[in-house]
């Protein structure tokens, strides 16, 4: 109880999956949905609440529902067929994730690592940086984005331009450029820099641009108090 007081803790529901002996996986979430109003019609408080959420049919209204998100601070929208059945534990077109991204930096790679799977033997995670004066200070790291024969390619070059081989994990040359999008910005005792970018995702290479030209520490301090503007006006 005083737990309760001192850290107030509010529940949001946003799906029903078994009900009074009925198991509703294999039903359609808009029924799942109508009889998830119904039992928390008369059930809910400050403290269980039922997710909003809103039908929406053409581009203009999914335009919309997005920004009315960004404008409440969200990260953006769950986006699910109402047909759709709940498959715990894939993933699938029938629910999507539609995130914007908070910005974009331009950083230079200063380390690599051996990927998994089918990028085994290829150097194809990124560990980047950005300017802190005449130096580079870390604030991420990064593996999606590029193309395999990118990865390929830059495998080779950074095979040739390694500072120090740790095995998994190469120390390179600061030559290559990526742009790269993110969600947010993090404090972090990680990094040299003081800071993290959250679910960073690689936009392109930059071979038009040299390392001396990436984005400074100052641009990250910038945009890391600049997040916590968005929300509710």
């Amino acid at each position: 109880l005083w737990l309760a007081l001192e850290v107030p803790v509010t529940y949001f529901v946003f799906d029903l999956l078994y009900l009074d002996g009925d198991e509703l996986l294999d039903r359609p979430l808009a029924e799942r949905r109508e009889r998830l109003e119904v039992l928390l019609r008369d059930a809910s408080s400050e403290h269980v609440q039922l997710t909003p959420a809103k039908w929406a049919n053409t581009a203009e209204e999914f335009e919309a529902a997005f920004r009315e998100a960004l404008e409440r601070g969200n990260e953006g929208l769950m986006i699910k067929d109402p047909q759709a059945p709940y498959l715990p534990g894939t993933r699938g077109r029938r629910w999507l994730k539609w995130k914007q991204p908070l910005a974009t930096l331009d950083v230079v790679v200063t380390a690599v690592e051996y990927g998994h799977g089918k990028r085994r033997g290829l150097l194809s995670d990124y560990t980047f940086a950005v300017r802190a004066g005449d130096r580079f200070v870390d604030v991420g790291k990064a593996y999606s984005g590029l193309t395999d024969d990118e990865i390929r390619q830059l495998t080779d070059f950074f095979l040739r331009h390694t500072i120090q081989d740790l095995g998994f994990r190469r120390r390179v040359e600061p030559k290559v450029v990526l742009e790269v999008a993110f969600n947010n910005i993090q404090r972090s005792s990680r990094h040299e820099s003081g800071y993290a970018l959250r679910f960073p995702r690689i936009v392109r290479l930059r071979l038009d641009k040299r390392p001396e030209e990436v984005d400074t520490i100052e641009r990250v301090e910038e945009i890391f108090r600049r997040q916590f503007e968005r929300g509710p006006q």
